[in-house]
């Protein structure tokens, strides 16, 4: 993040960013962005967290059960879906309520800034750039033998380019300004937030 911030990556305005819940980079996002850097935990993983601790007898109805909770238009009552689906495992599984708890309120963020279906599709996971990667993983596995860095950087740029093609334009970009707007008032909120546990 700080090499992409020296080549010119503006951080002095909030941002929304998607992680995958790894501790590392959310550390790295708080770091480099402070309070403008809105996270949105991918919820794609967090499902997929909680039913690693399960056995497979469950797994699809509480995959059903996590995902329509996400699938609800508005930030509350997800939250109050989601907040029984925890006690629902509480009695099941108390590792599997505990990952689902971890972090919960930033797999809402998109629901927080009440953004519209067509933006909420694209952004409530990382599968923007996971696509990207996979592609790589194609394009790369049947190199046996990396023989320096030069060869690295040629290879990922060829993978990068295939991805490229399929890239797409975000279906929802004319509603971007929403986002933008969303992003501003809910720094502001946070802020305002920050200044009356201060006072």
């Amino acid at each position: 993040l700080g090499d992409i911030q020296t080549r010119g990556l503006q951080t002095d305005r909030p941002m929304l960013v998607l992680l995958d819940g790894a501790k590392g980079l959310r550390l790295a996002v708080e770091e480099t962005f402070g309070s403008r850097g809105i996270v949105q935990r991918c919820q794609l993983h967090k499902r997929r967290n909680v039913l690693q601790h399960l056995p497979k007898r469950y797994h699809a109805e509480y995959d059903r059960k996590i995902s329509t909770a996400y699938g609800m238009r508005f930030h509350d009552d997800a939250r109050k879906e989601l907040d029984s689906i925890i006690r629902e495992l509480d009695r099941l599984n108390q590792s599997a309520a505990n990952s689902l708890r971890e972090g919960l309120e930033e797999t809402l963020t998109v629901h927080q800034l009440k953004l519209p279906d067509v933006l909420r599709k694209h952004f409530f996971s990382t599968n923007l750039i996971e696509s990207a990667f996979s592609q790589g993983v194609s394009v790369m596995q049947n190199v046996k033998r990396w023989r320096n860095s030069s060869q690295i950087q040629r290879w990922t740029a060829t993978a990068l380019l295939e991805a490229e093609r399929k890239f797409r334009k975000i279906t929802g970009y004319k509603s971007m300004s929403v986002l933008v707007a969303a992003l501003d008032e809910e720094y502001r909120r946070r802020t305002l937030d920050t200044e009356q546990l201060a006072a």
